[in-house]
């Protein structure tokens, strides 16, 4: 089988990203799982999948998407709810994935396009093309080669002796190239990129890349259209980097400023919430667990509203919960084992 060989040019901006990336990653010093708050990673997924499916125009809000997350009833086009249903499904499947591995990349189209198309989960089996209006963008490679192309693309991706990260990249715009399915093919491309992502470090897991670009979808495009007009997957890549490295950056920056902070280091609770008025009611509940919101709000100086409605928020997120009665009862701190199981106590 002959080699897939994209066309790229390594450019000084390149390497500087990738040497960036991977120095904030360095600096990071919480990178595994269990250290980091499985609300944050909730957090994260929810911001995702509102942003790649808000680049493939679906109109729900991101408040909309968390309520779906939470199985809370949503108001909303079906198909909109419908797309958002099958990200989730697909997204708590995905880390599951061999990146490399043709069947996972294509069960994957078929839970994430799943009512929303014939035969998803299939190459496409008819020739297409990007259109402004009635100029061809982009003609695909014709259907007849689509699965050697994914095949030979897949396993250059695997193979090529390059910066995992800088690999995602050219990945993600090769497929684009390549474009696969009759449809899906932006919200895949991005989802197994995310997957690469995360076989280079944990942390990504944690980044809302895919945020970043949807704030600049426009560049993103436009980047696509530049490689391919200049035969330089490099193009695309450039911008993809620049948008990890912002990411990253801004990860490095709110841990640095306490923003994101493991509790375990002052209190001896591994999950993490905003640094602040939440930490010092933790700090309170672990020395005194049957004091009260009055008494909390004459420590910290808030009004009893302000503090009941952050005690009501560290219970939602699980970090607390309260054992009897308001006036007898007392606070029980949950915490997270190494195996990620919540214990209480």
């Amino acid at each position: 089988m002959q080699p897939y060989e994209p066309v790229f040019k390594i450019t000084p901006e390149i390497l500087n990203s990738v040497y960036d990336i991977a120095a904030d990653l360095e600096r990071i010093d919480i990178i595994r799982e269990k250290t980091l708050t499985p609300e944050l990673r909730k957090e994260n997924r929810i911001k995702t999948i509102h942003s790649s499916l808000w680049i493939e125009a679906n109109t729900l809000t991101l408040e909309q998407v968390t309520d779906i997350v939470e199985g809370k009833p949503v108001i909303g086009p079906e198909k909109d709810i419908l797309e958002v249903r099958n990200a989730i499904i697909a997204y708590d499947e995905l880390l599951n994935c061999n990146p490399y591995k043709e069947k996972d990349l294509l069960r994957q189209h078929g839970l994430l396009m799943k009512g929303l198309m014939d035969n998803p989960g299939k190459y496409r089996n008819a020739n297409v093309g990007v259109y402004d209006g009635e100029i061809p963008i982009h003609v695909a490679p014709p259907h007849s080669q689509v699965p050697m192309q994914m095949k030979r693309l897949l396993d250059w991706t695997k193979n090529a002796k390059l910066p995992q990260v800088f690999k995602s990249c050219i990945f993600h715009y090769e497929f684009e190239f390549i474009h696969p399915f009759m449809d899906g093919n932006g919200r895949m491309g991005r989802m197994w990129q995310t997957l690469l992502l995360y076989q280079e470090n944990m942390i990504f897991a944690w980044l809302p890349v895919e945020t970043i670009v949807a704030h600049n979808q426009q560049e993103y495009y436009r980047a696509i259209r530049r490689s391919t007009h200049h035969n330089d997957s490099g193009i695309f890549a450039d911008f993809m980097l620049s948008a990890i490295k912002q990411a990253t950056s801004e990860f490095k920056e709110k841990f640095n400023k306490g923003e994101i902070v493991n509790v375990g280091v002052s209190v001896g609770v591994n999950v993490g919430v905003k640094e602040g008025i939440l930490t010092d009611i933790l700090q309170h509940l672990k020395k005194n667990p049957h004091i009260t919101a009055k008494e909390l709000s004459d420590l910290l100086g808030k009004t009893v509203r302000t503090v009941e409605r952050h005690l009501k928020t560290l219970r939602e997120k699980g970090i607390i919960i309260r054992e009897g009665s308001d006036k007898s009862g007392q606070w029980i701190i949950c915490v997270l084992s190494e195996t990620n199981e919540k214990m209480c106590k």
